[in-house]
């Protein structure tokens, strides 16, 4: 295991994080986890980072750990990592991430696709400009509070989803040669697992994705919320 330590907690009480990166390198897991270090560090976390699944297996690290961050595009988990990491959430670790890094990390493992409660599954060719719509019912979440509905240009992500998540806001996808009519799609959602948090955005292809307020704001609050 490679795990390098960002420096010890600022006071007694602060929180962990273990941010753990890999798998595919075009989702650039190294580059975007570095942008929220500086967010994590001014919020009272001691941060470390993992570059191996392995970390899932050592259940004292998980469990003195608040928040796991995952970026790890497609690859592989054993039923023993997975195990690990789905004990650790349901015993009050948080468990947070974005775009192929939490959505399409391991898509054969279907318990991995019950602890987040979603599957990337496809995206149409390209970046395409679209609207991110927060769902007017959950506008009172302290993930989206006081955001409006905003623009992205990057993938849309096309999803198989659990009928259990809380979605806090959605993307469009227009009628087409191989769909019959439009259709609404979860984009940002959360659920809970036992006493643990999961949050989950589909945002976040590239780092310039961060620039967009919304999309930097929706996800430092969700790192937040779903810490223990």
């Amino acid at each position: 295991m490679t795990a390098i330590t960002s420096g010890p907690p600022t006071t007694p009480g602060s929180r962990r994080a273990l941010i753990v990166r890999g798998g595919w390198e075009g989702h650039q897991p190294v580059k975007i986890t570095d942008l929220f270090l500086p967010f994590l560090d001014d919020n009272g976390f001691a941060v470390e980072t993992a570059d191996t699944l392995d970390v899932y297996t050592d259940a004292e690290l998980l469990a003195a750990t608040d928040l796991v961050v995952q970026c790890w595009s497609m690859g592989e988990i054993s039923e023993e990592q997975c195990a690990g990491l789905t004990a650790a959430v349901h015993a009050g670790t948080g468990f947070a991430g974005w775009h192929g890094g939490i959505v399409d990390s391991f898509r054969g493992d279907v318990n991995y696709q019950l602890l987040t409660g979603g599957q990337f599954l496809m995206h149409p060719p390209g970046f395409s400009d679209h609207r991110v719509r927060v769902v007017p019912e959950r506008a009172d979440h302290p993930i989206v509070t006081g955001l409006a509905d905003f623009d992205v240009h990057t993938e849309r992500y096309w999803t198989a989803t659990d009928p259990l998540i809380d979605v806090l806001a959605t993307i469009g996808f227009e009628a087409d040669e191989t769909r019959s009519r439009p259709v609404t799609m979860p984009a940002v959602w959360t659920r809970t697992r036992a006493t643990g948090r999961v949050f989950v955005s589909t945002i976040g292809h590239k780092p310039d994705d961060f620039d967009v307020p919304e999309v930097r704001t929706l996800t430092e609050r969700g790192l937040l919320w779903a810490s223990r």
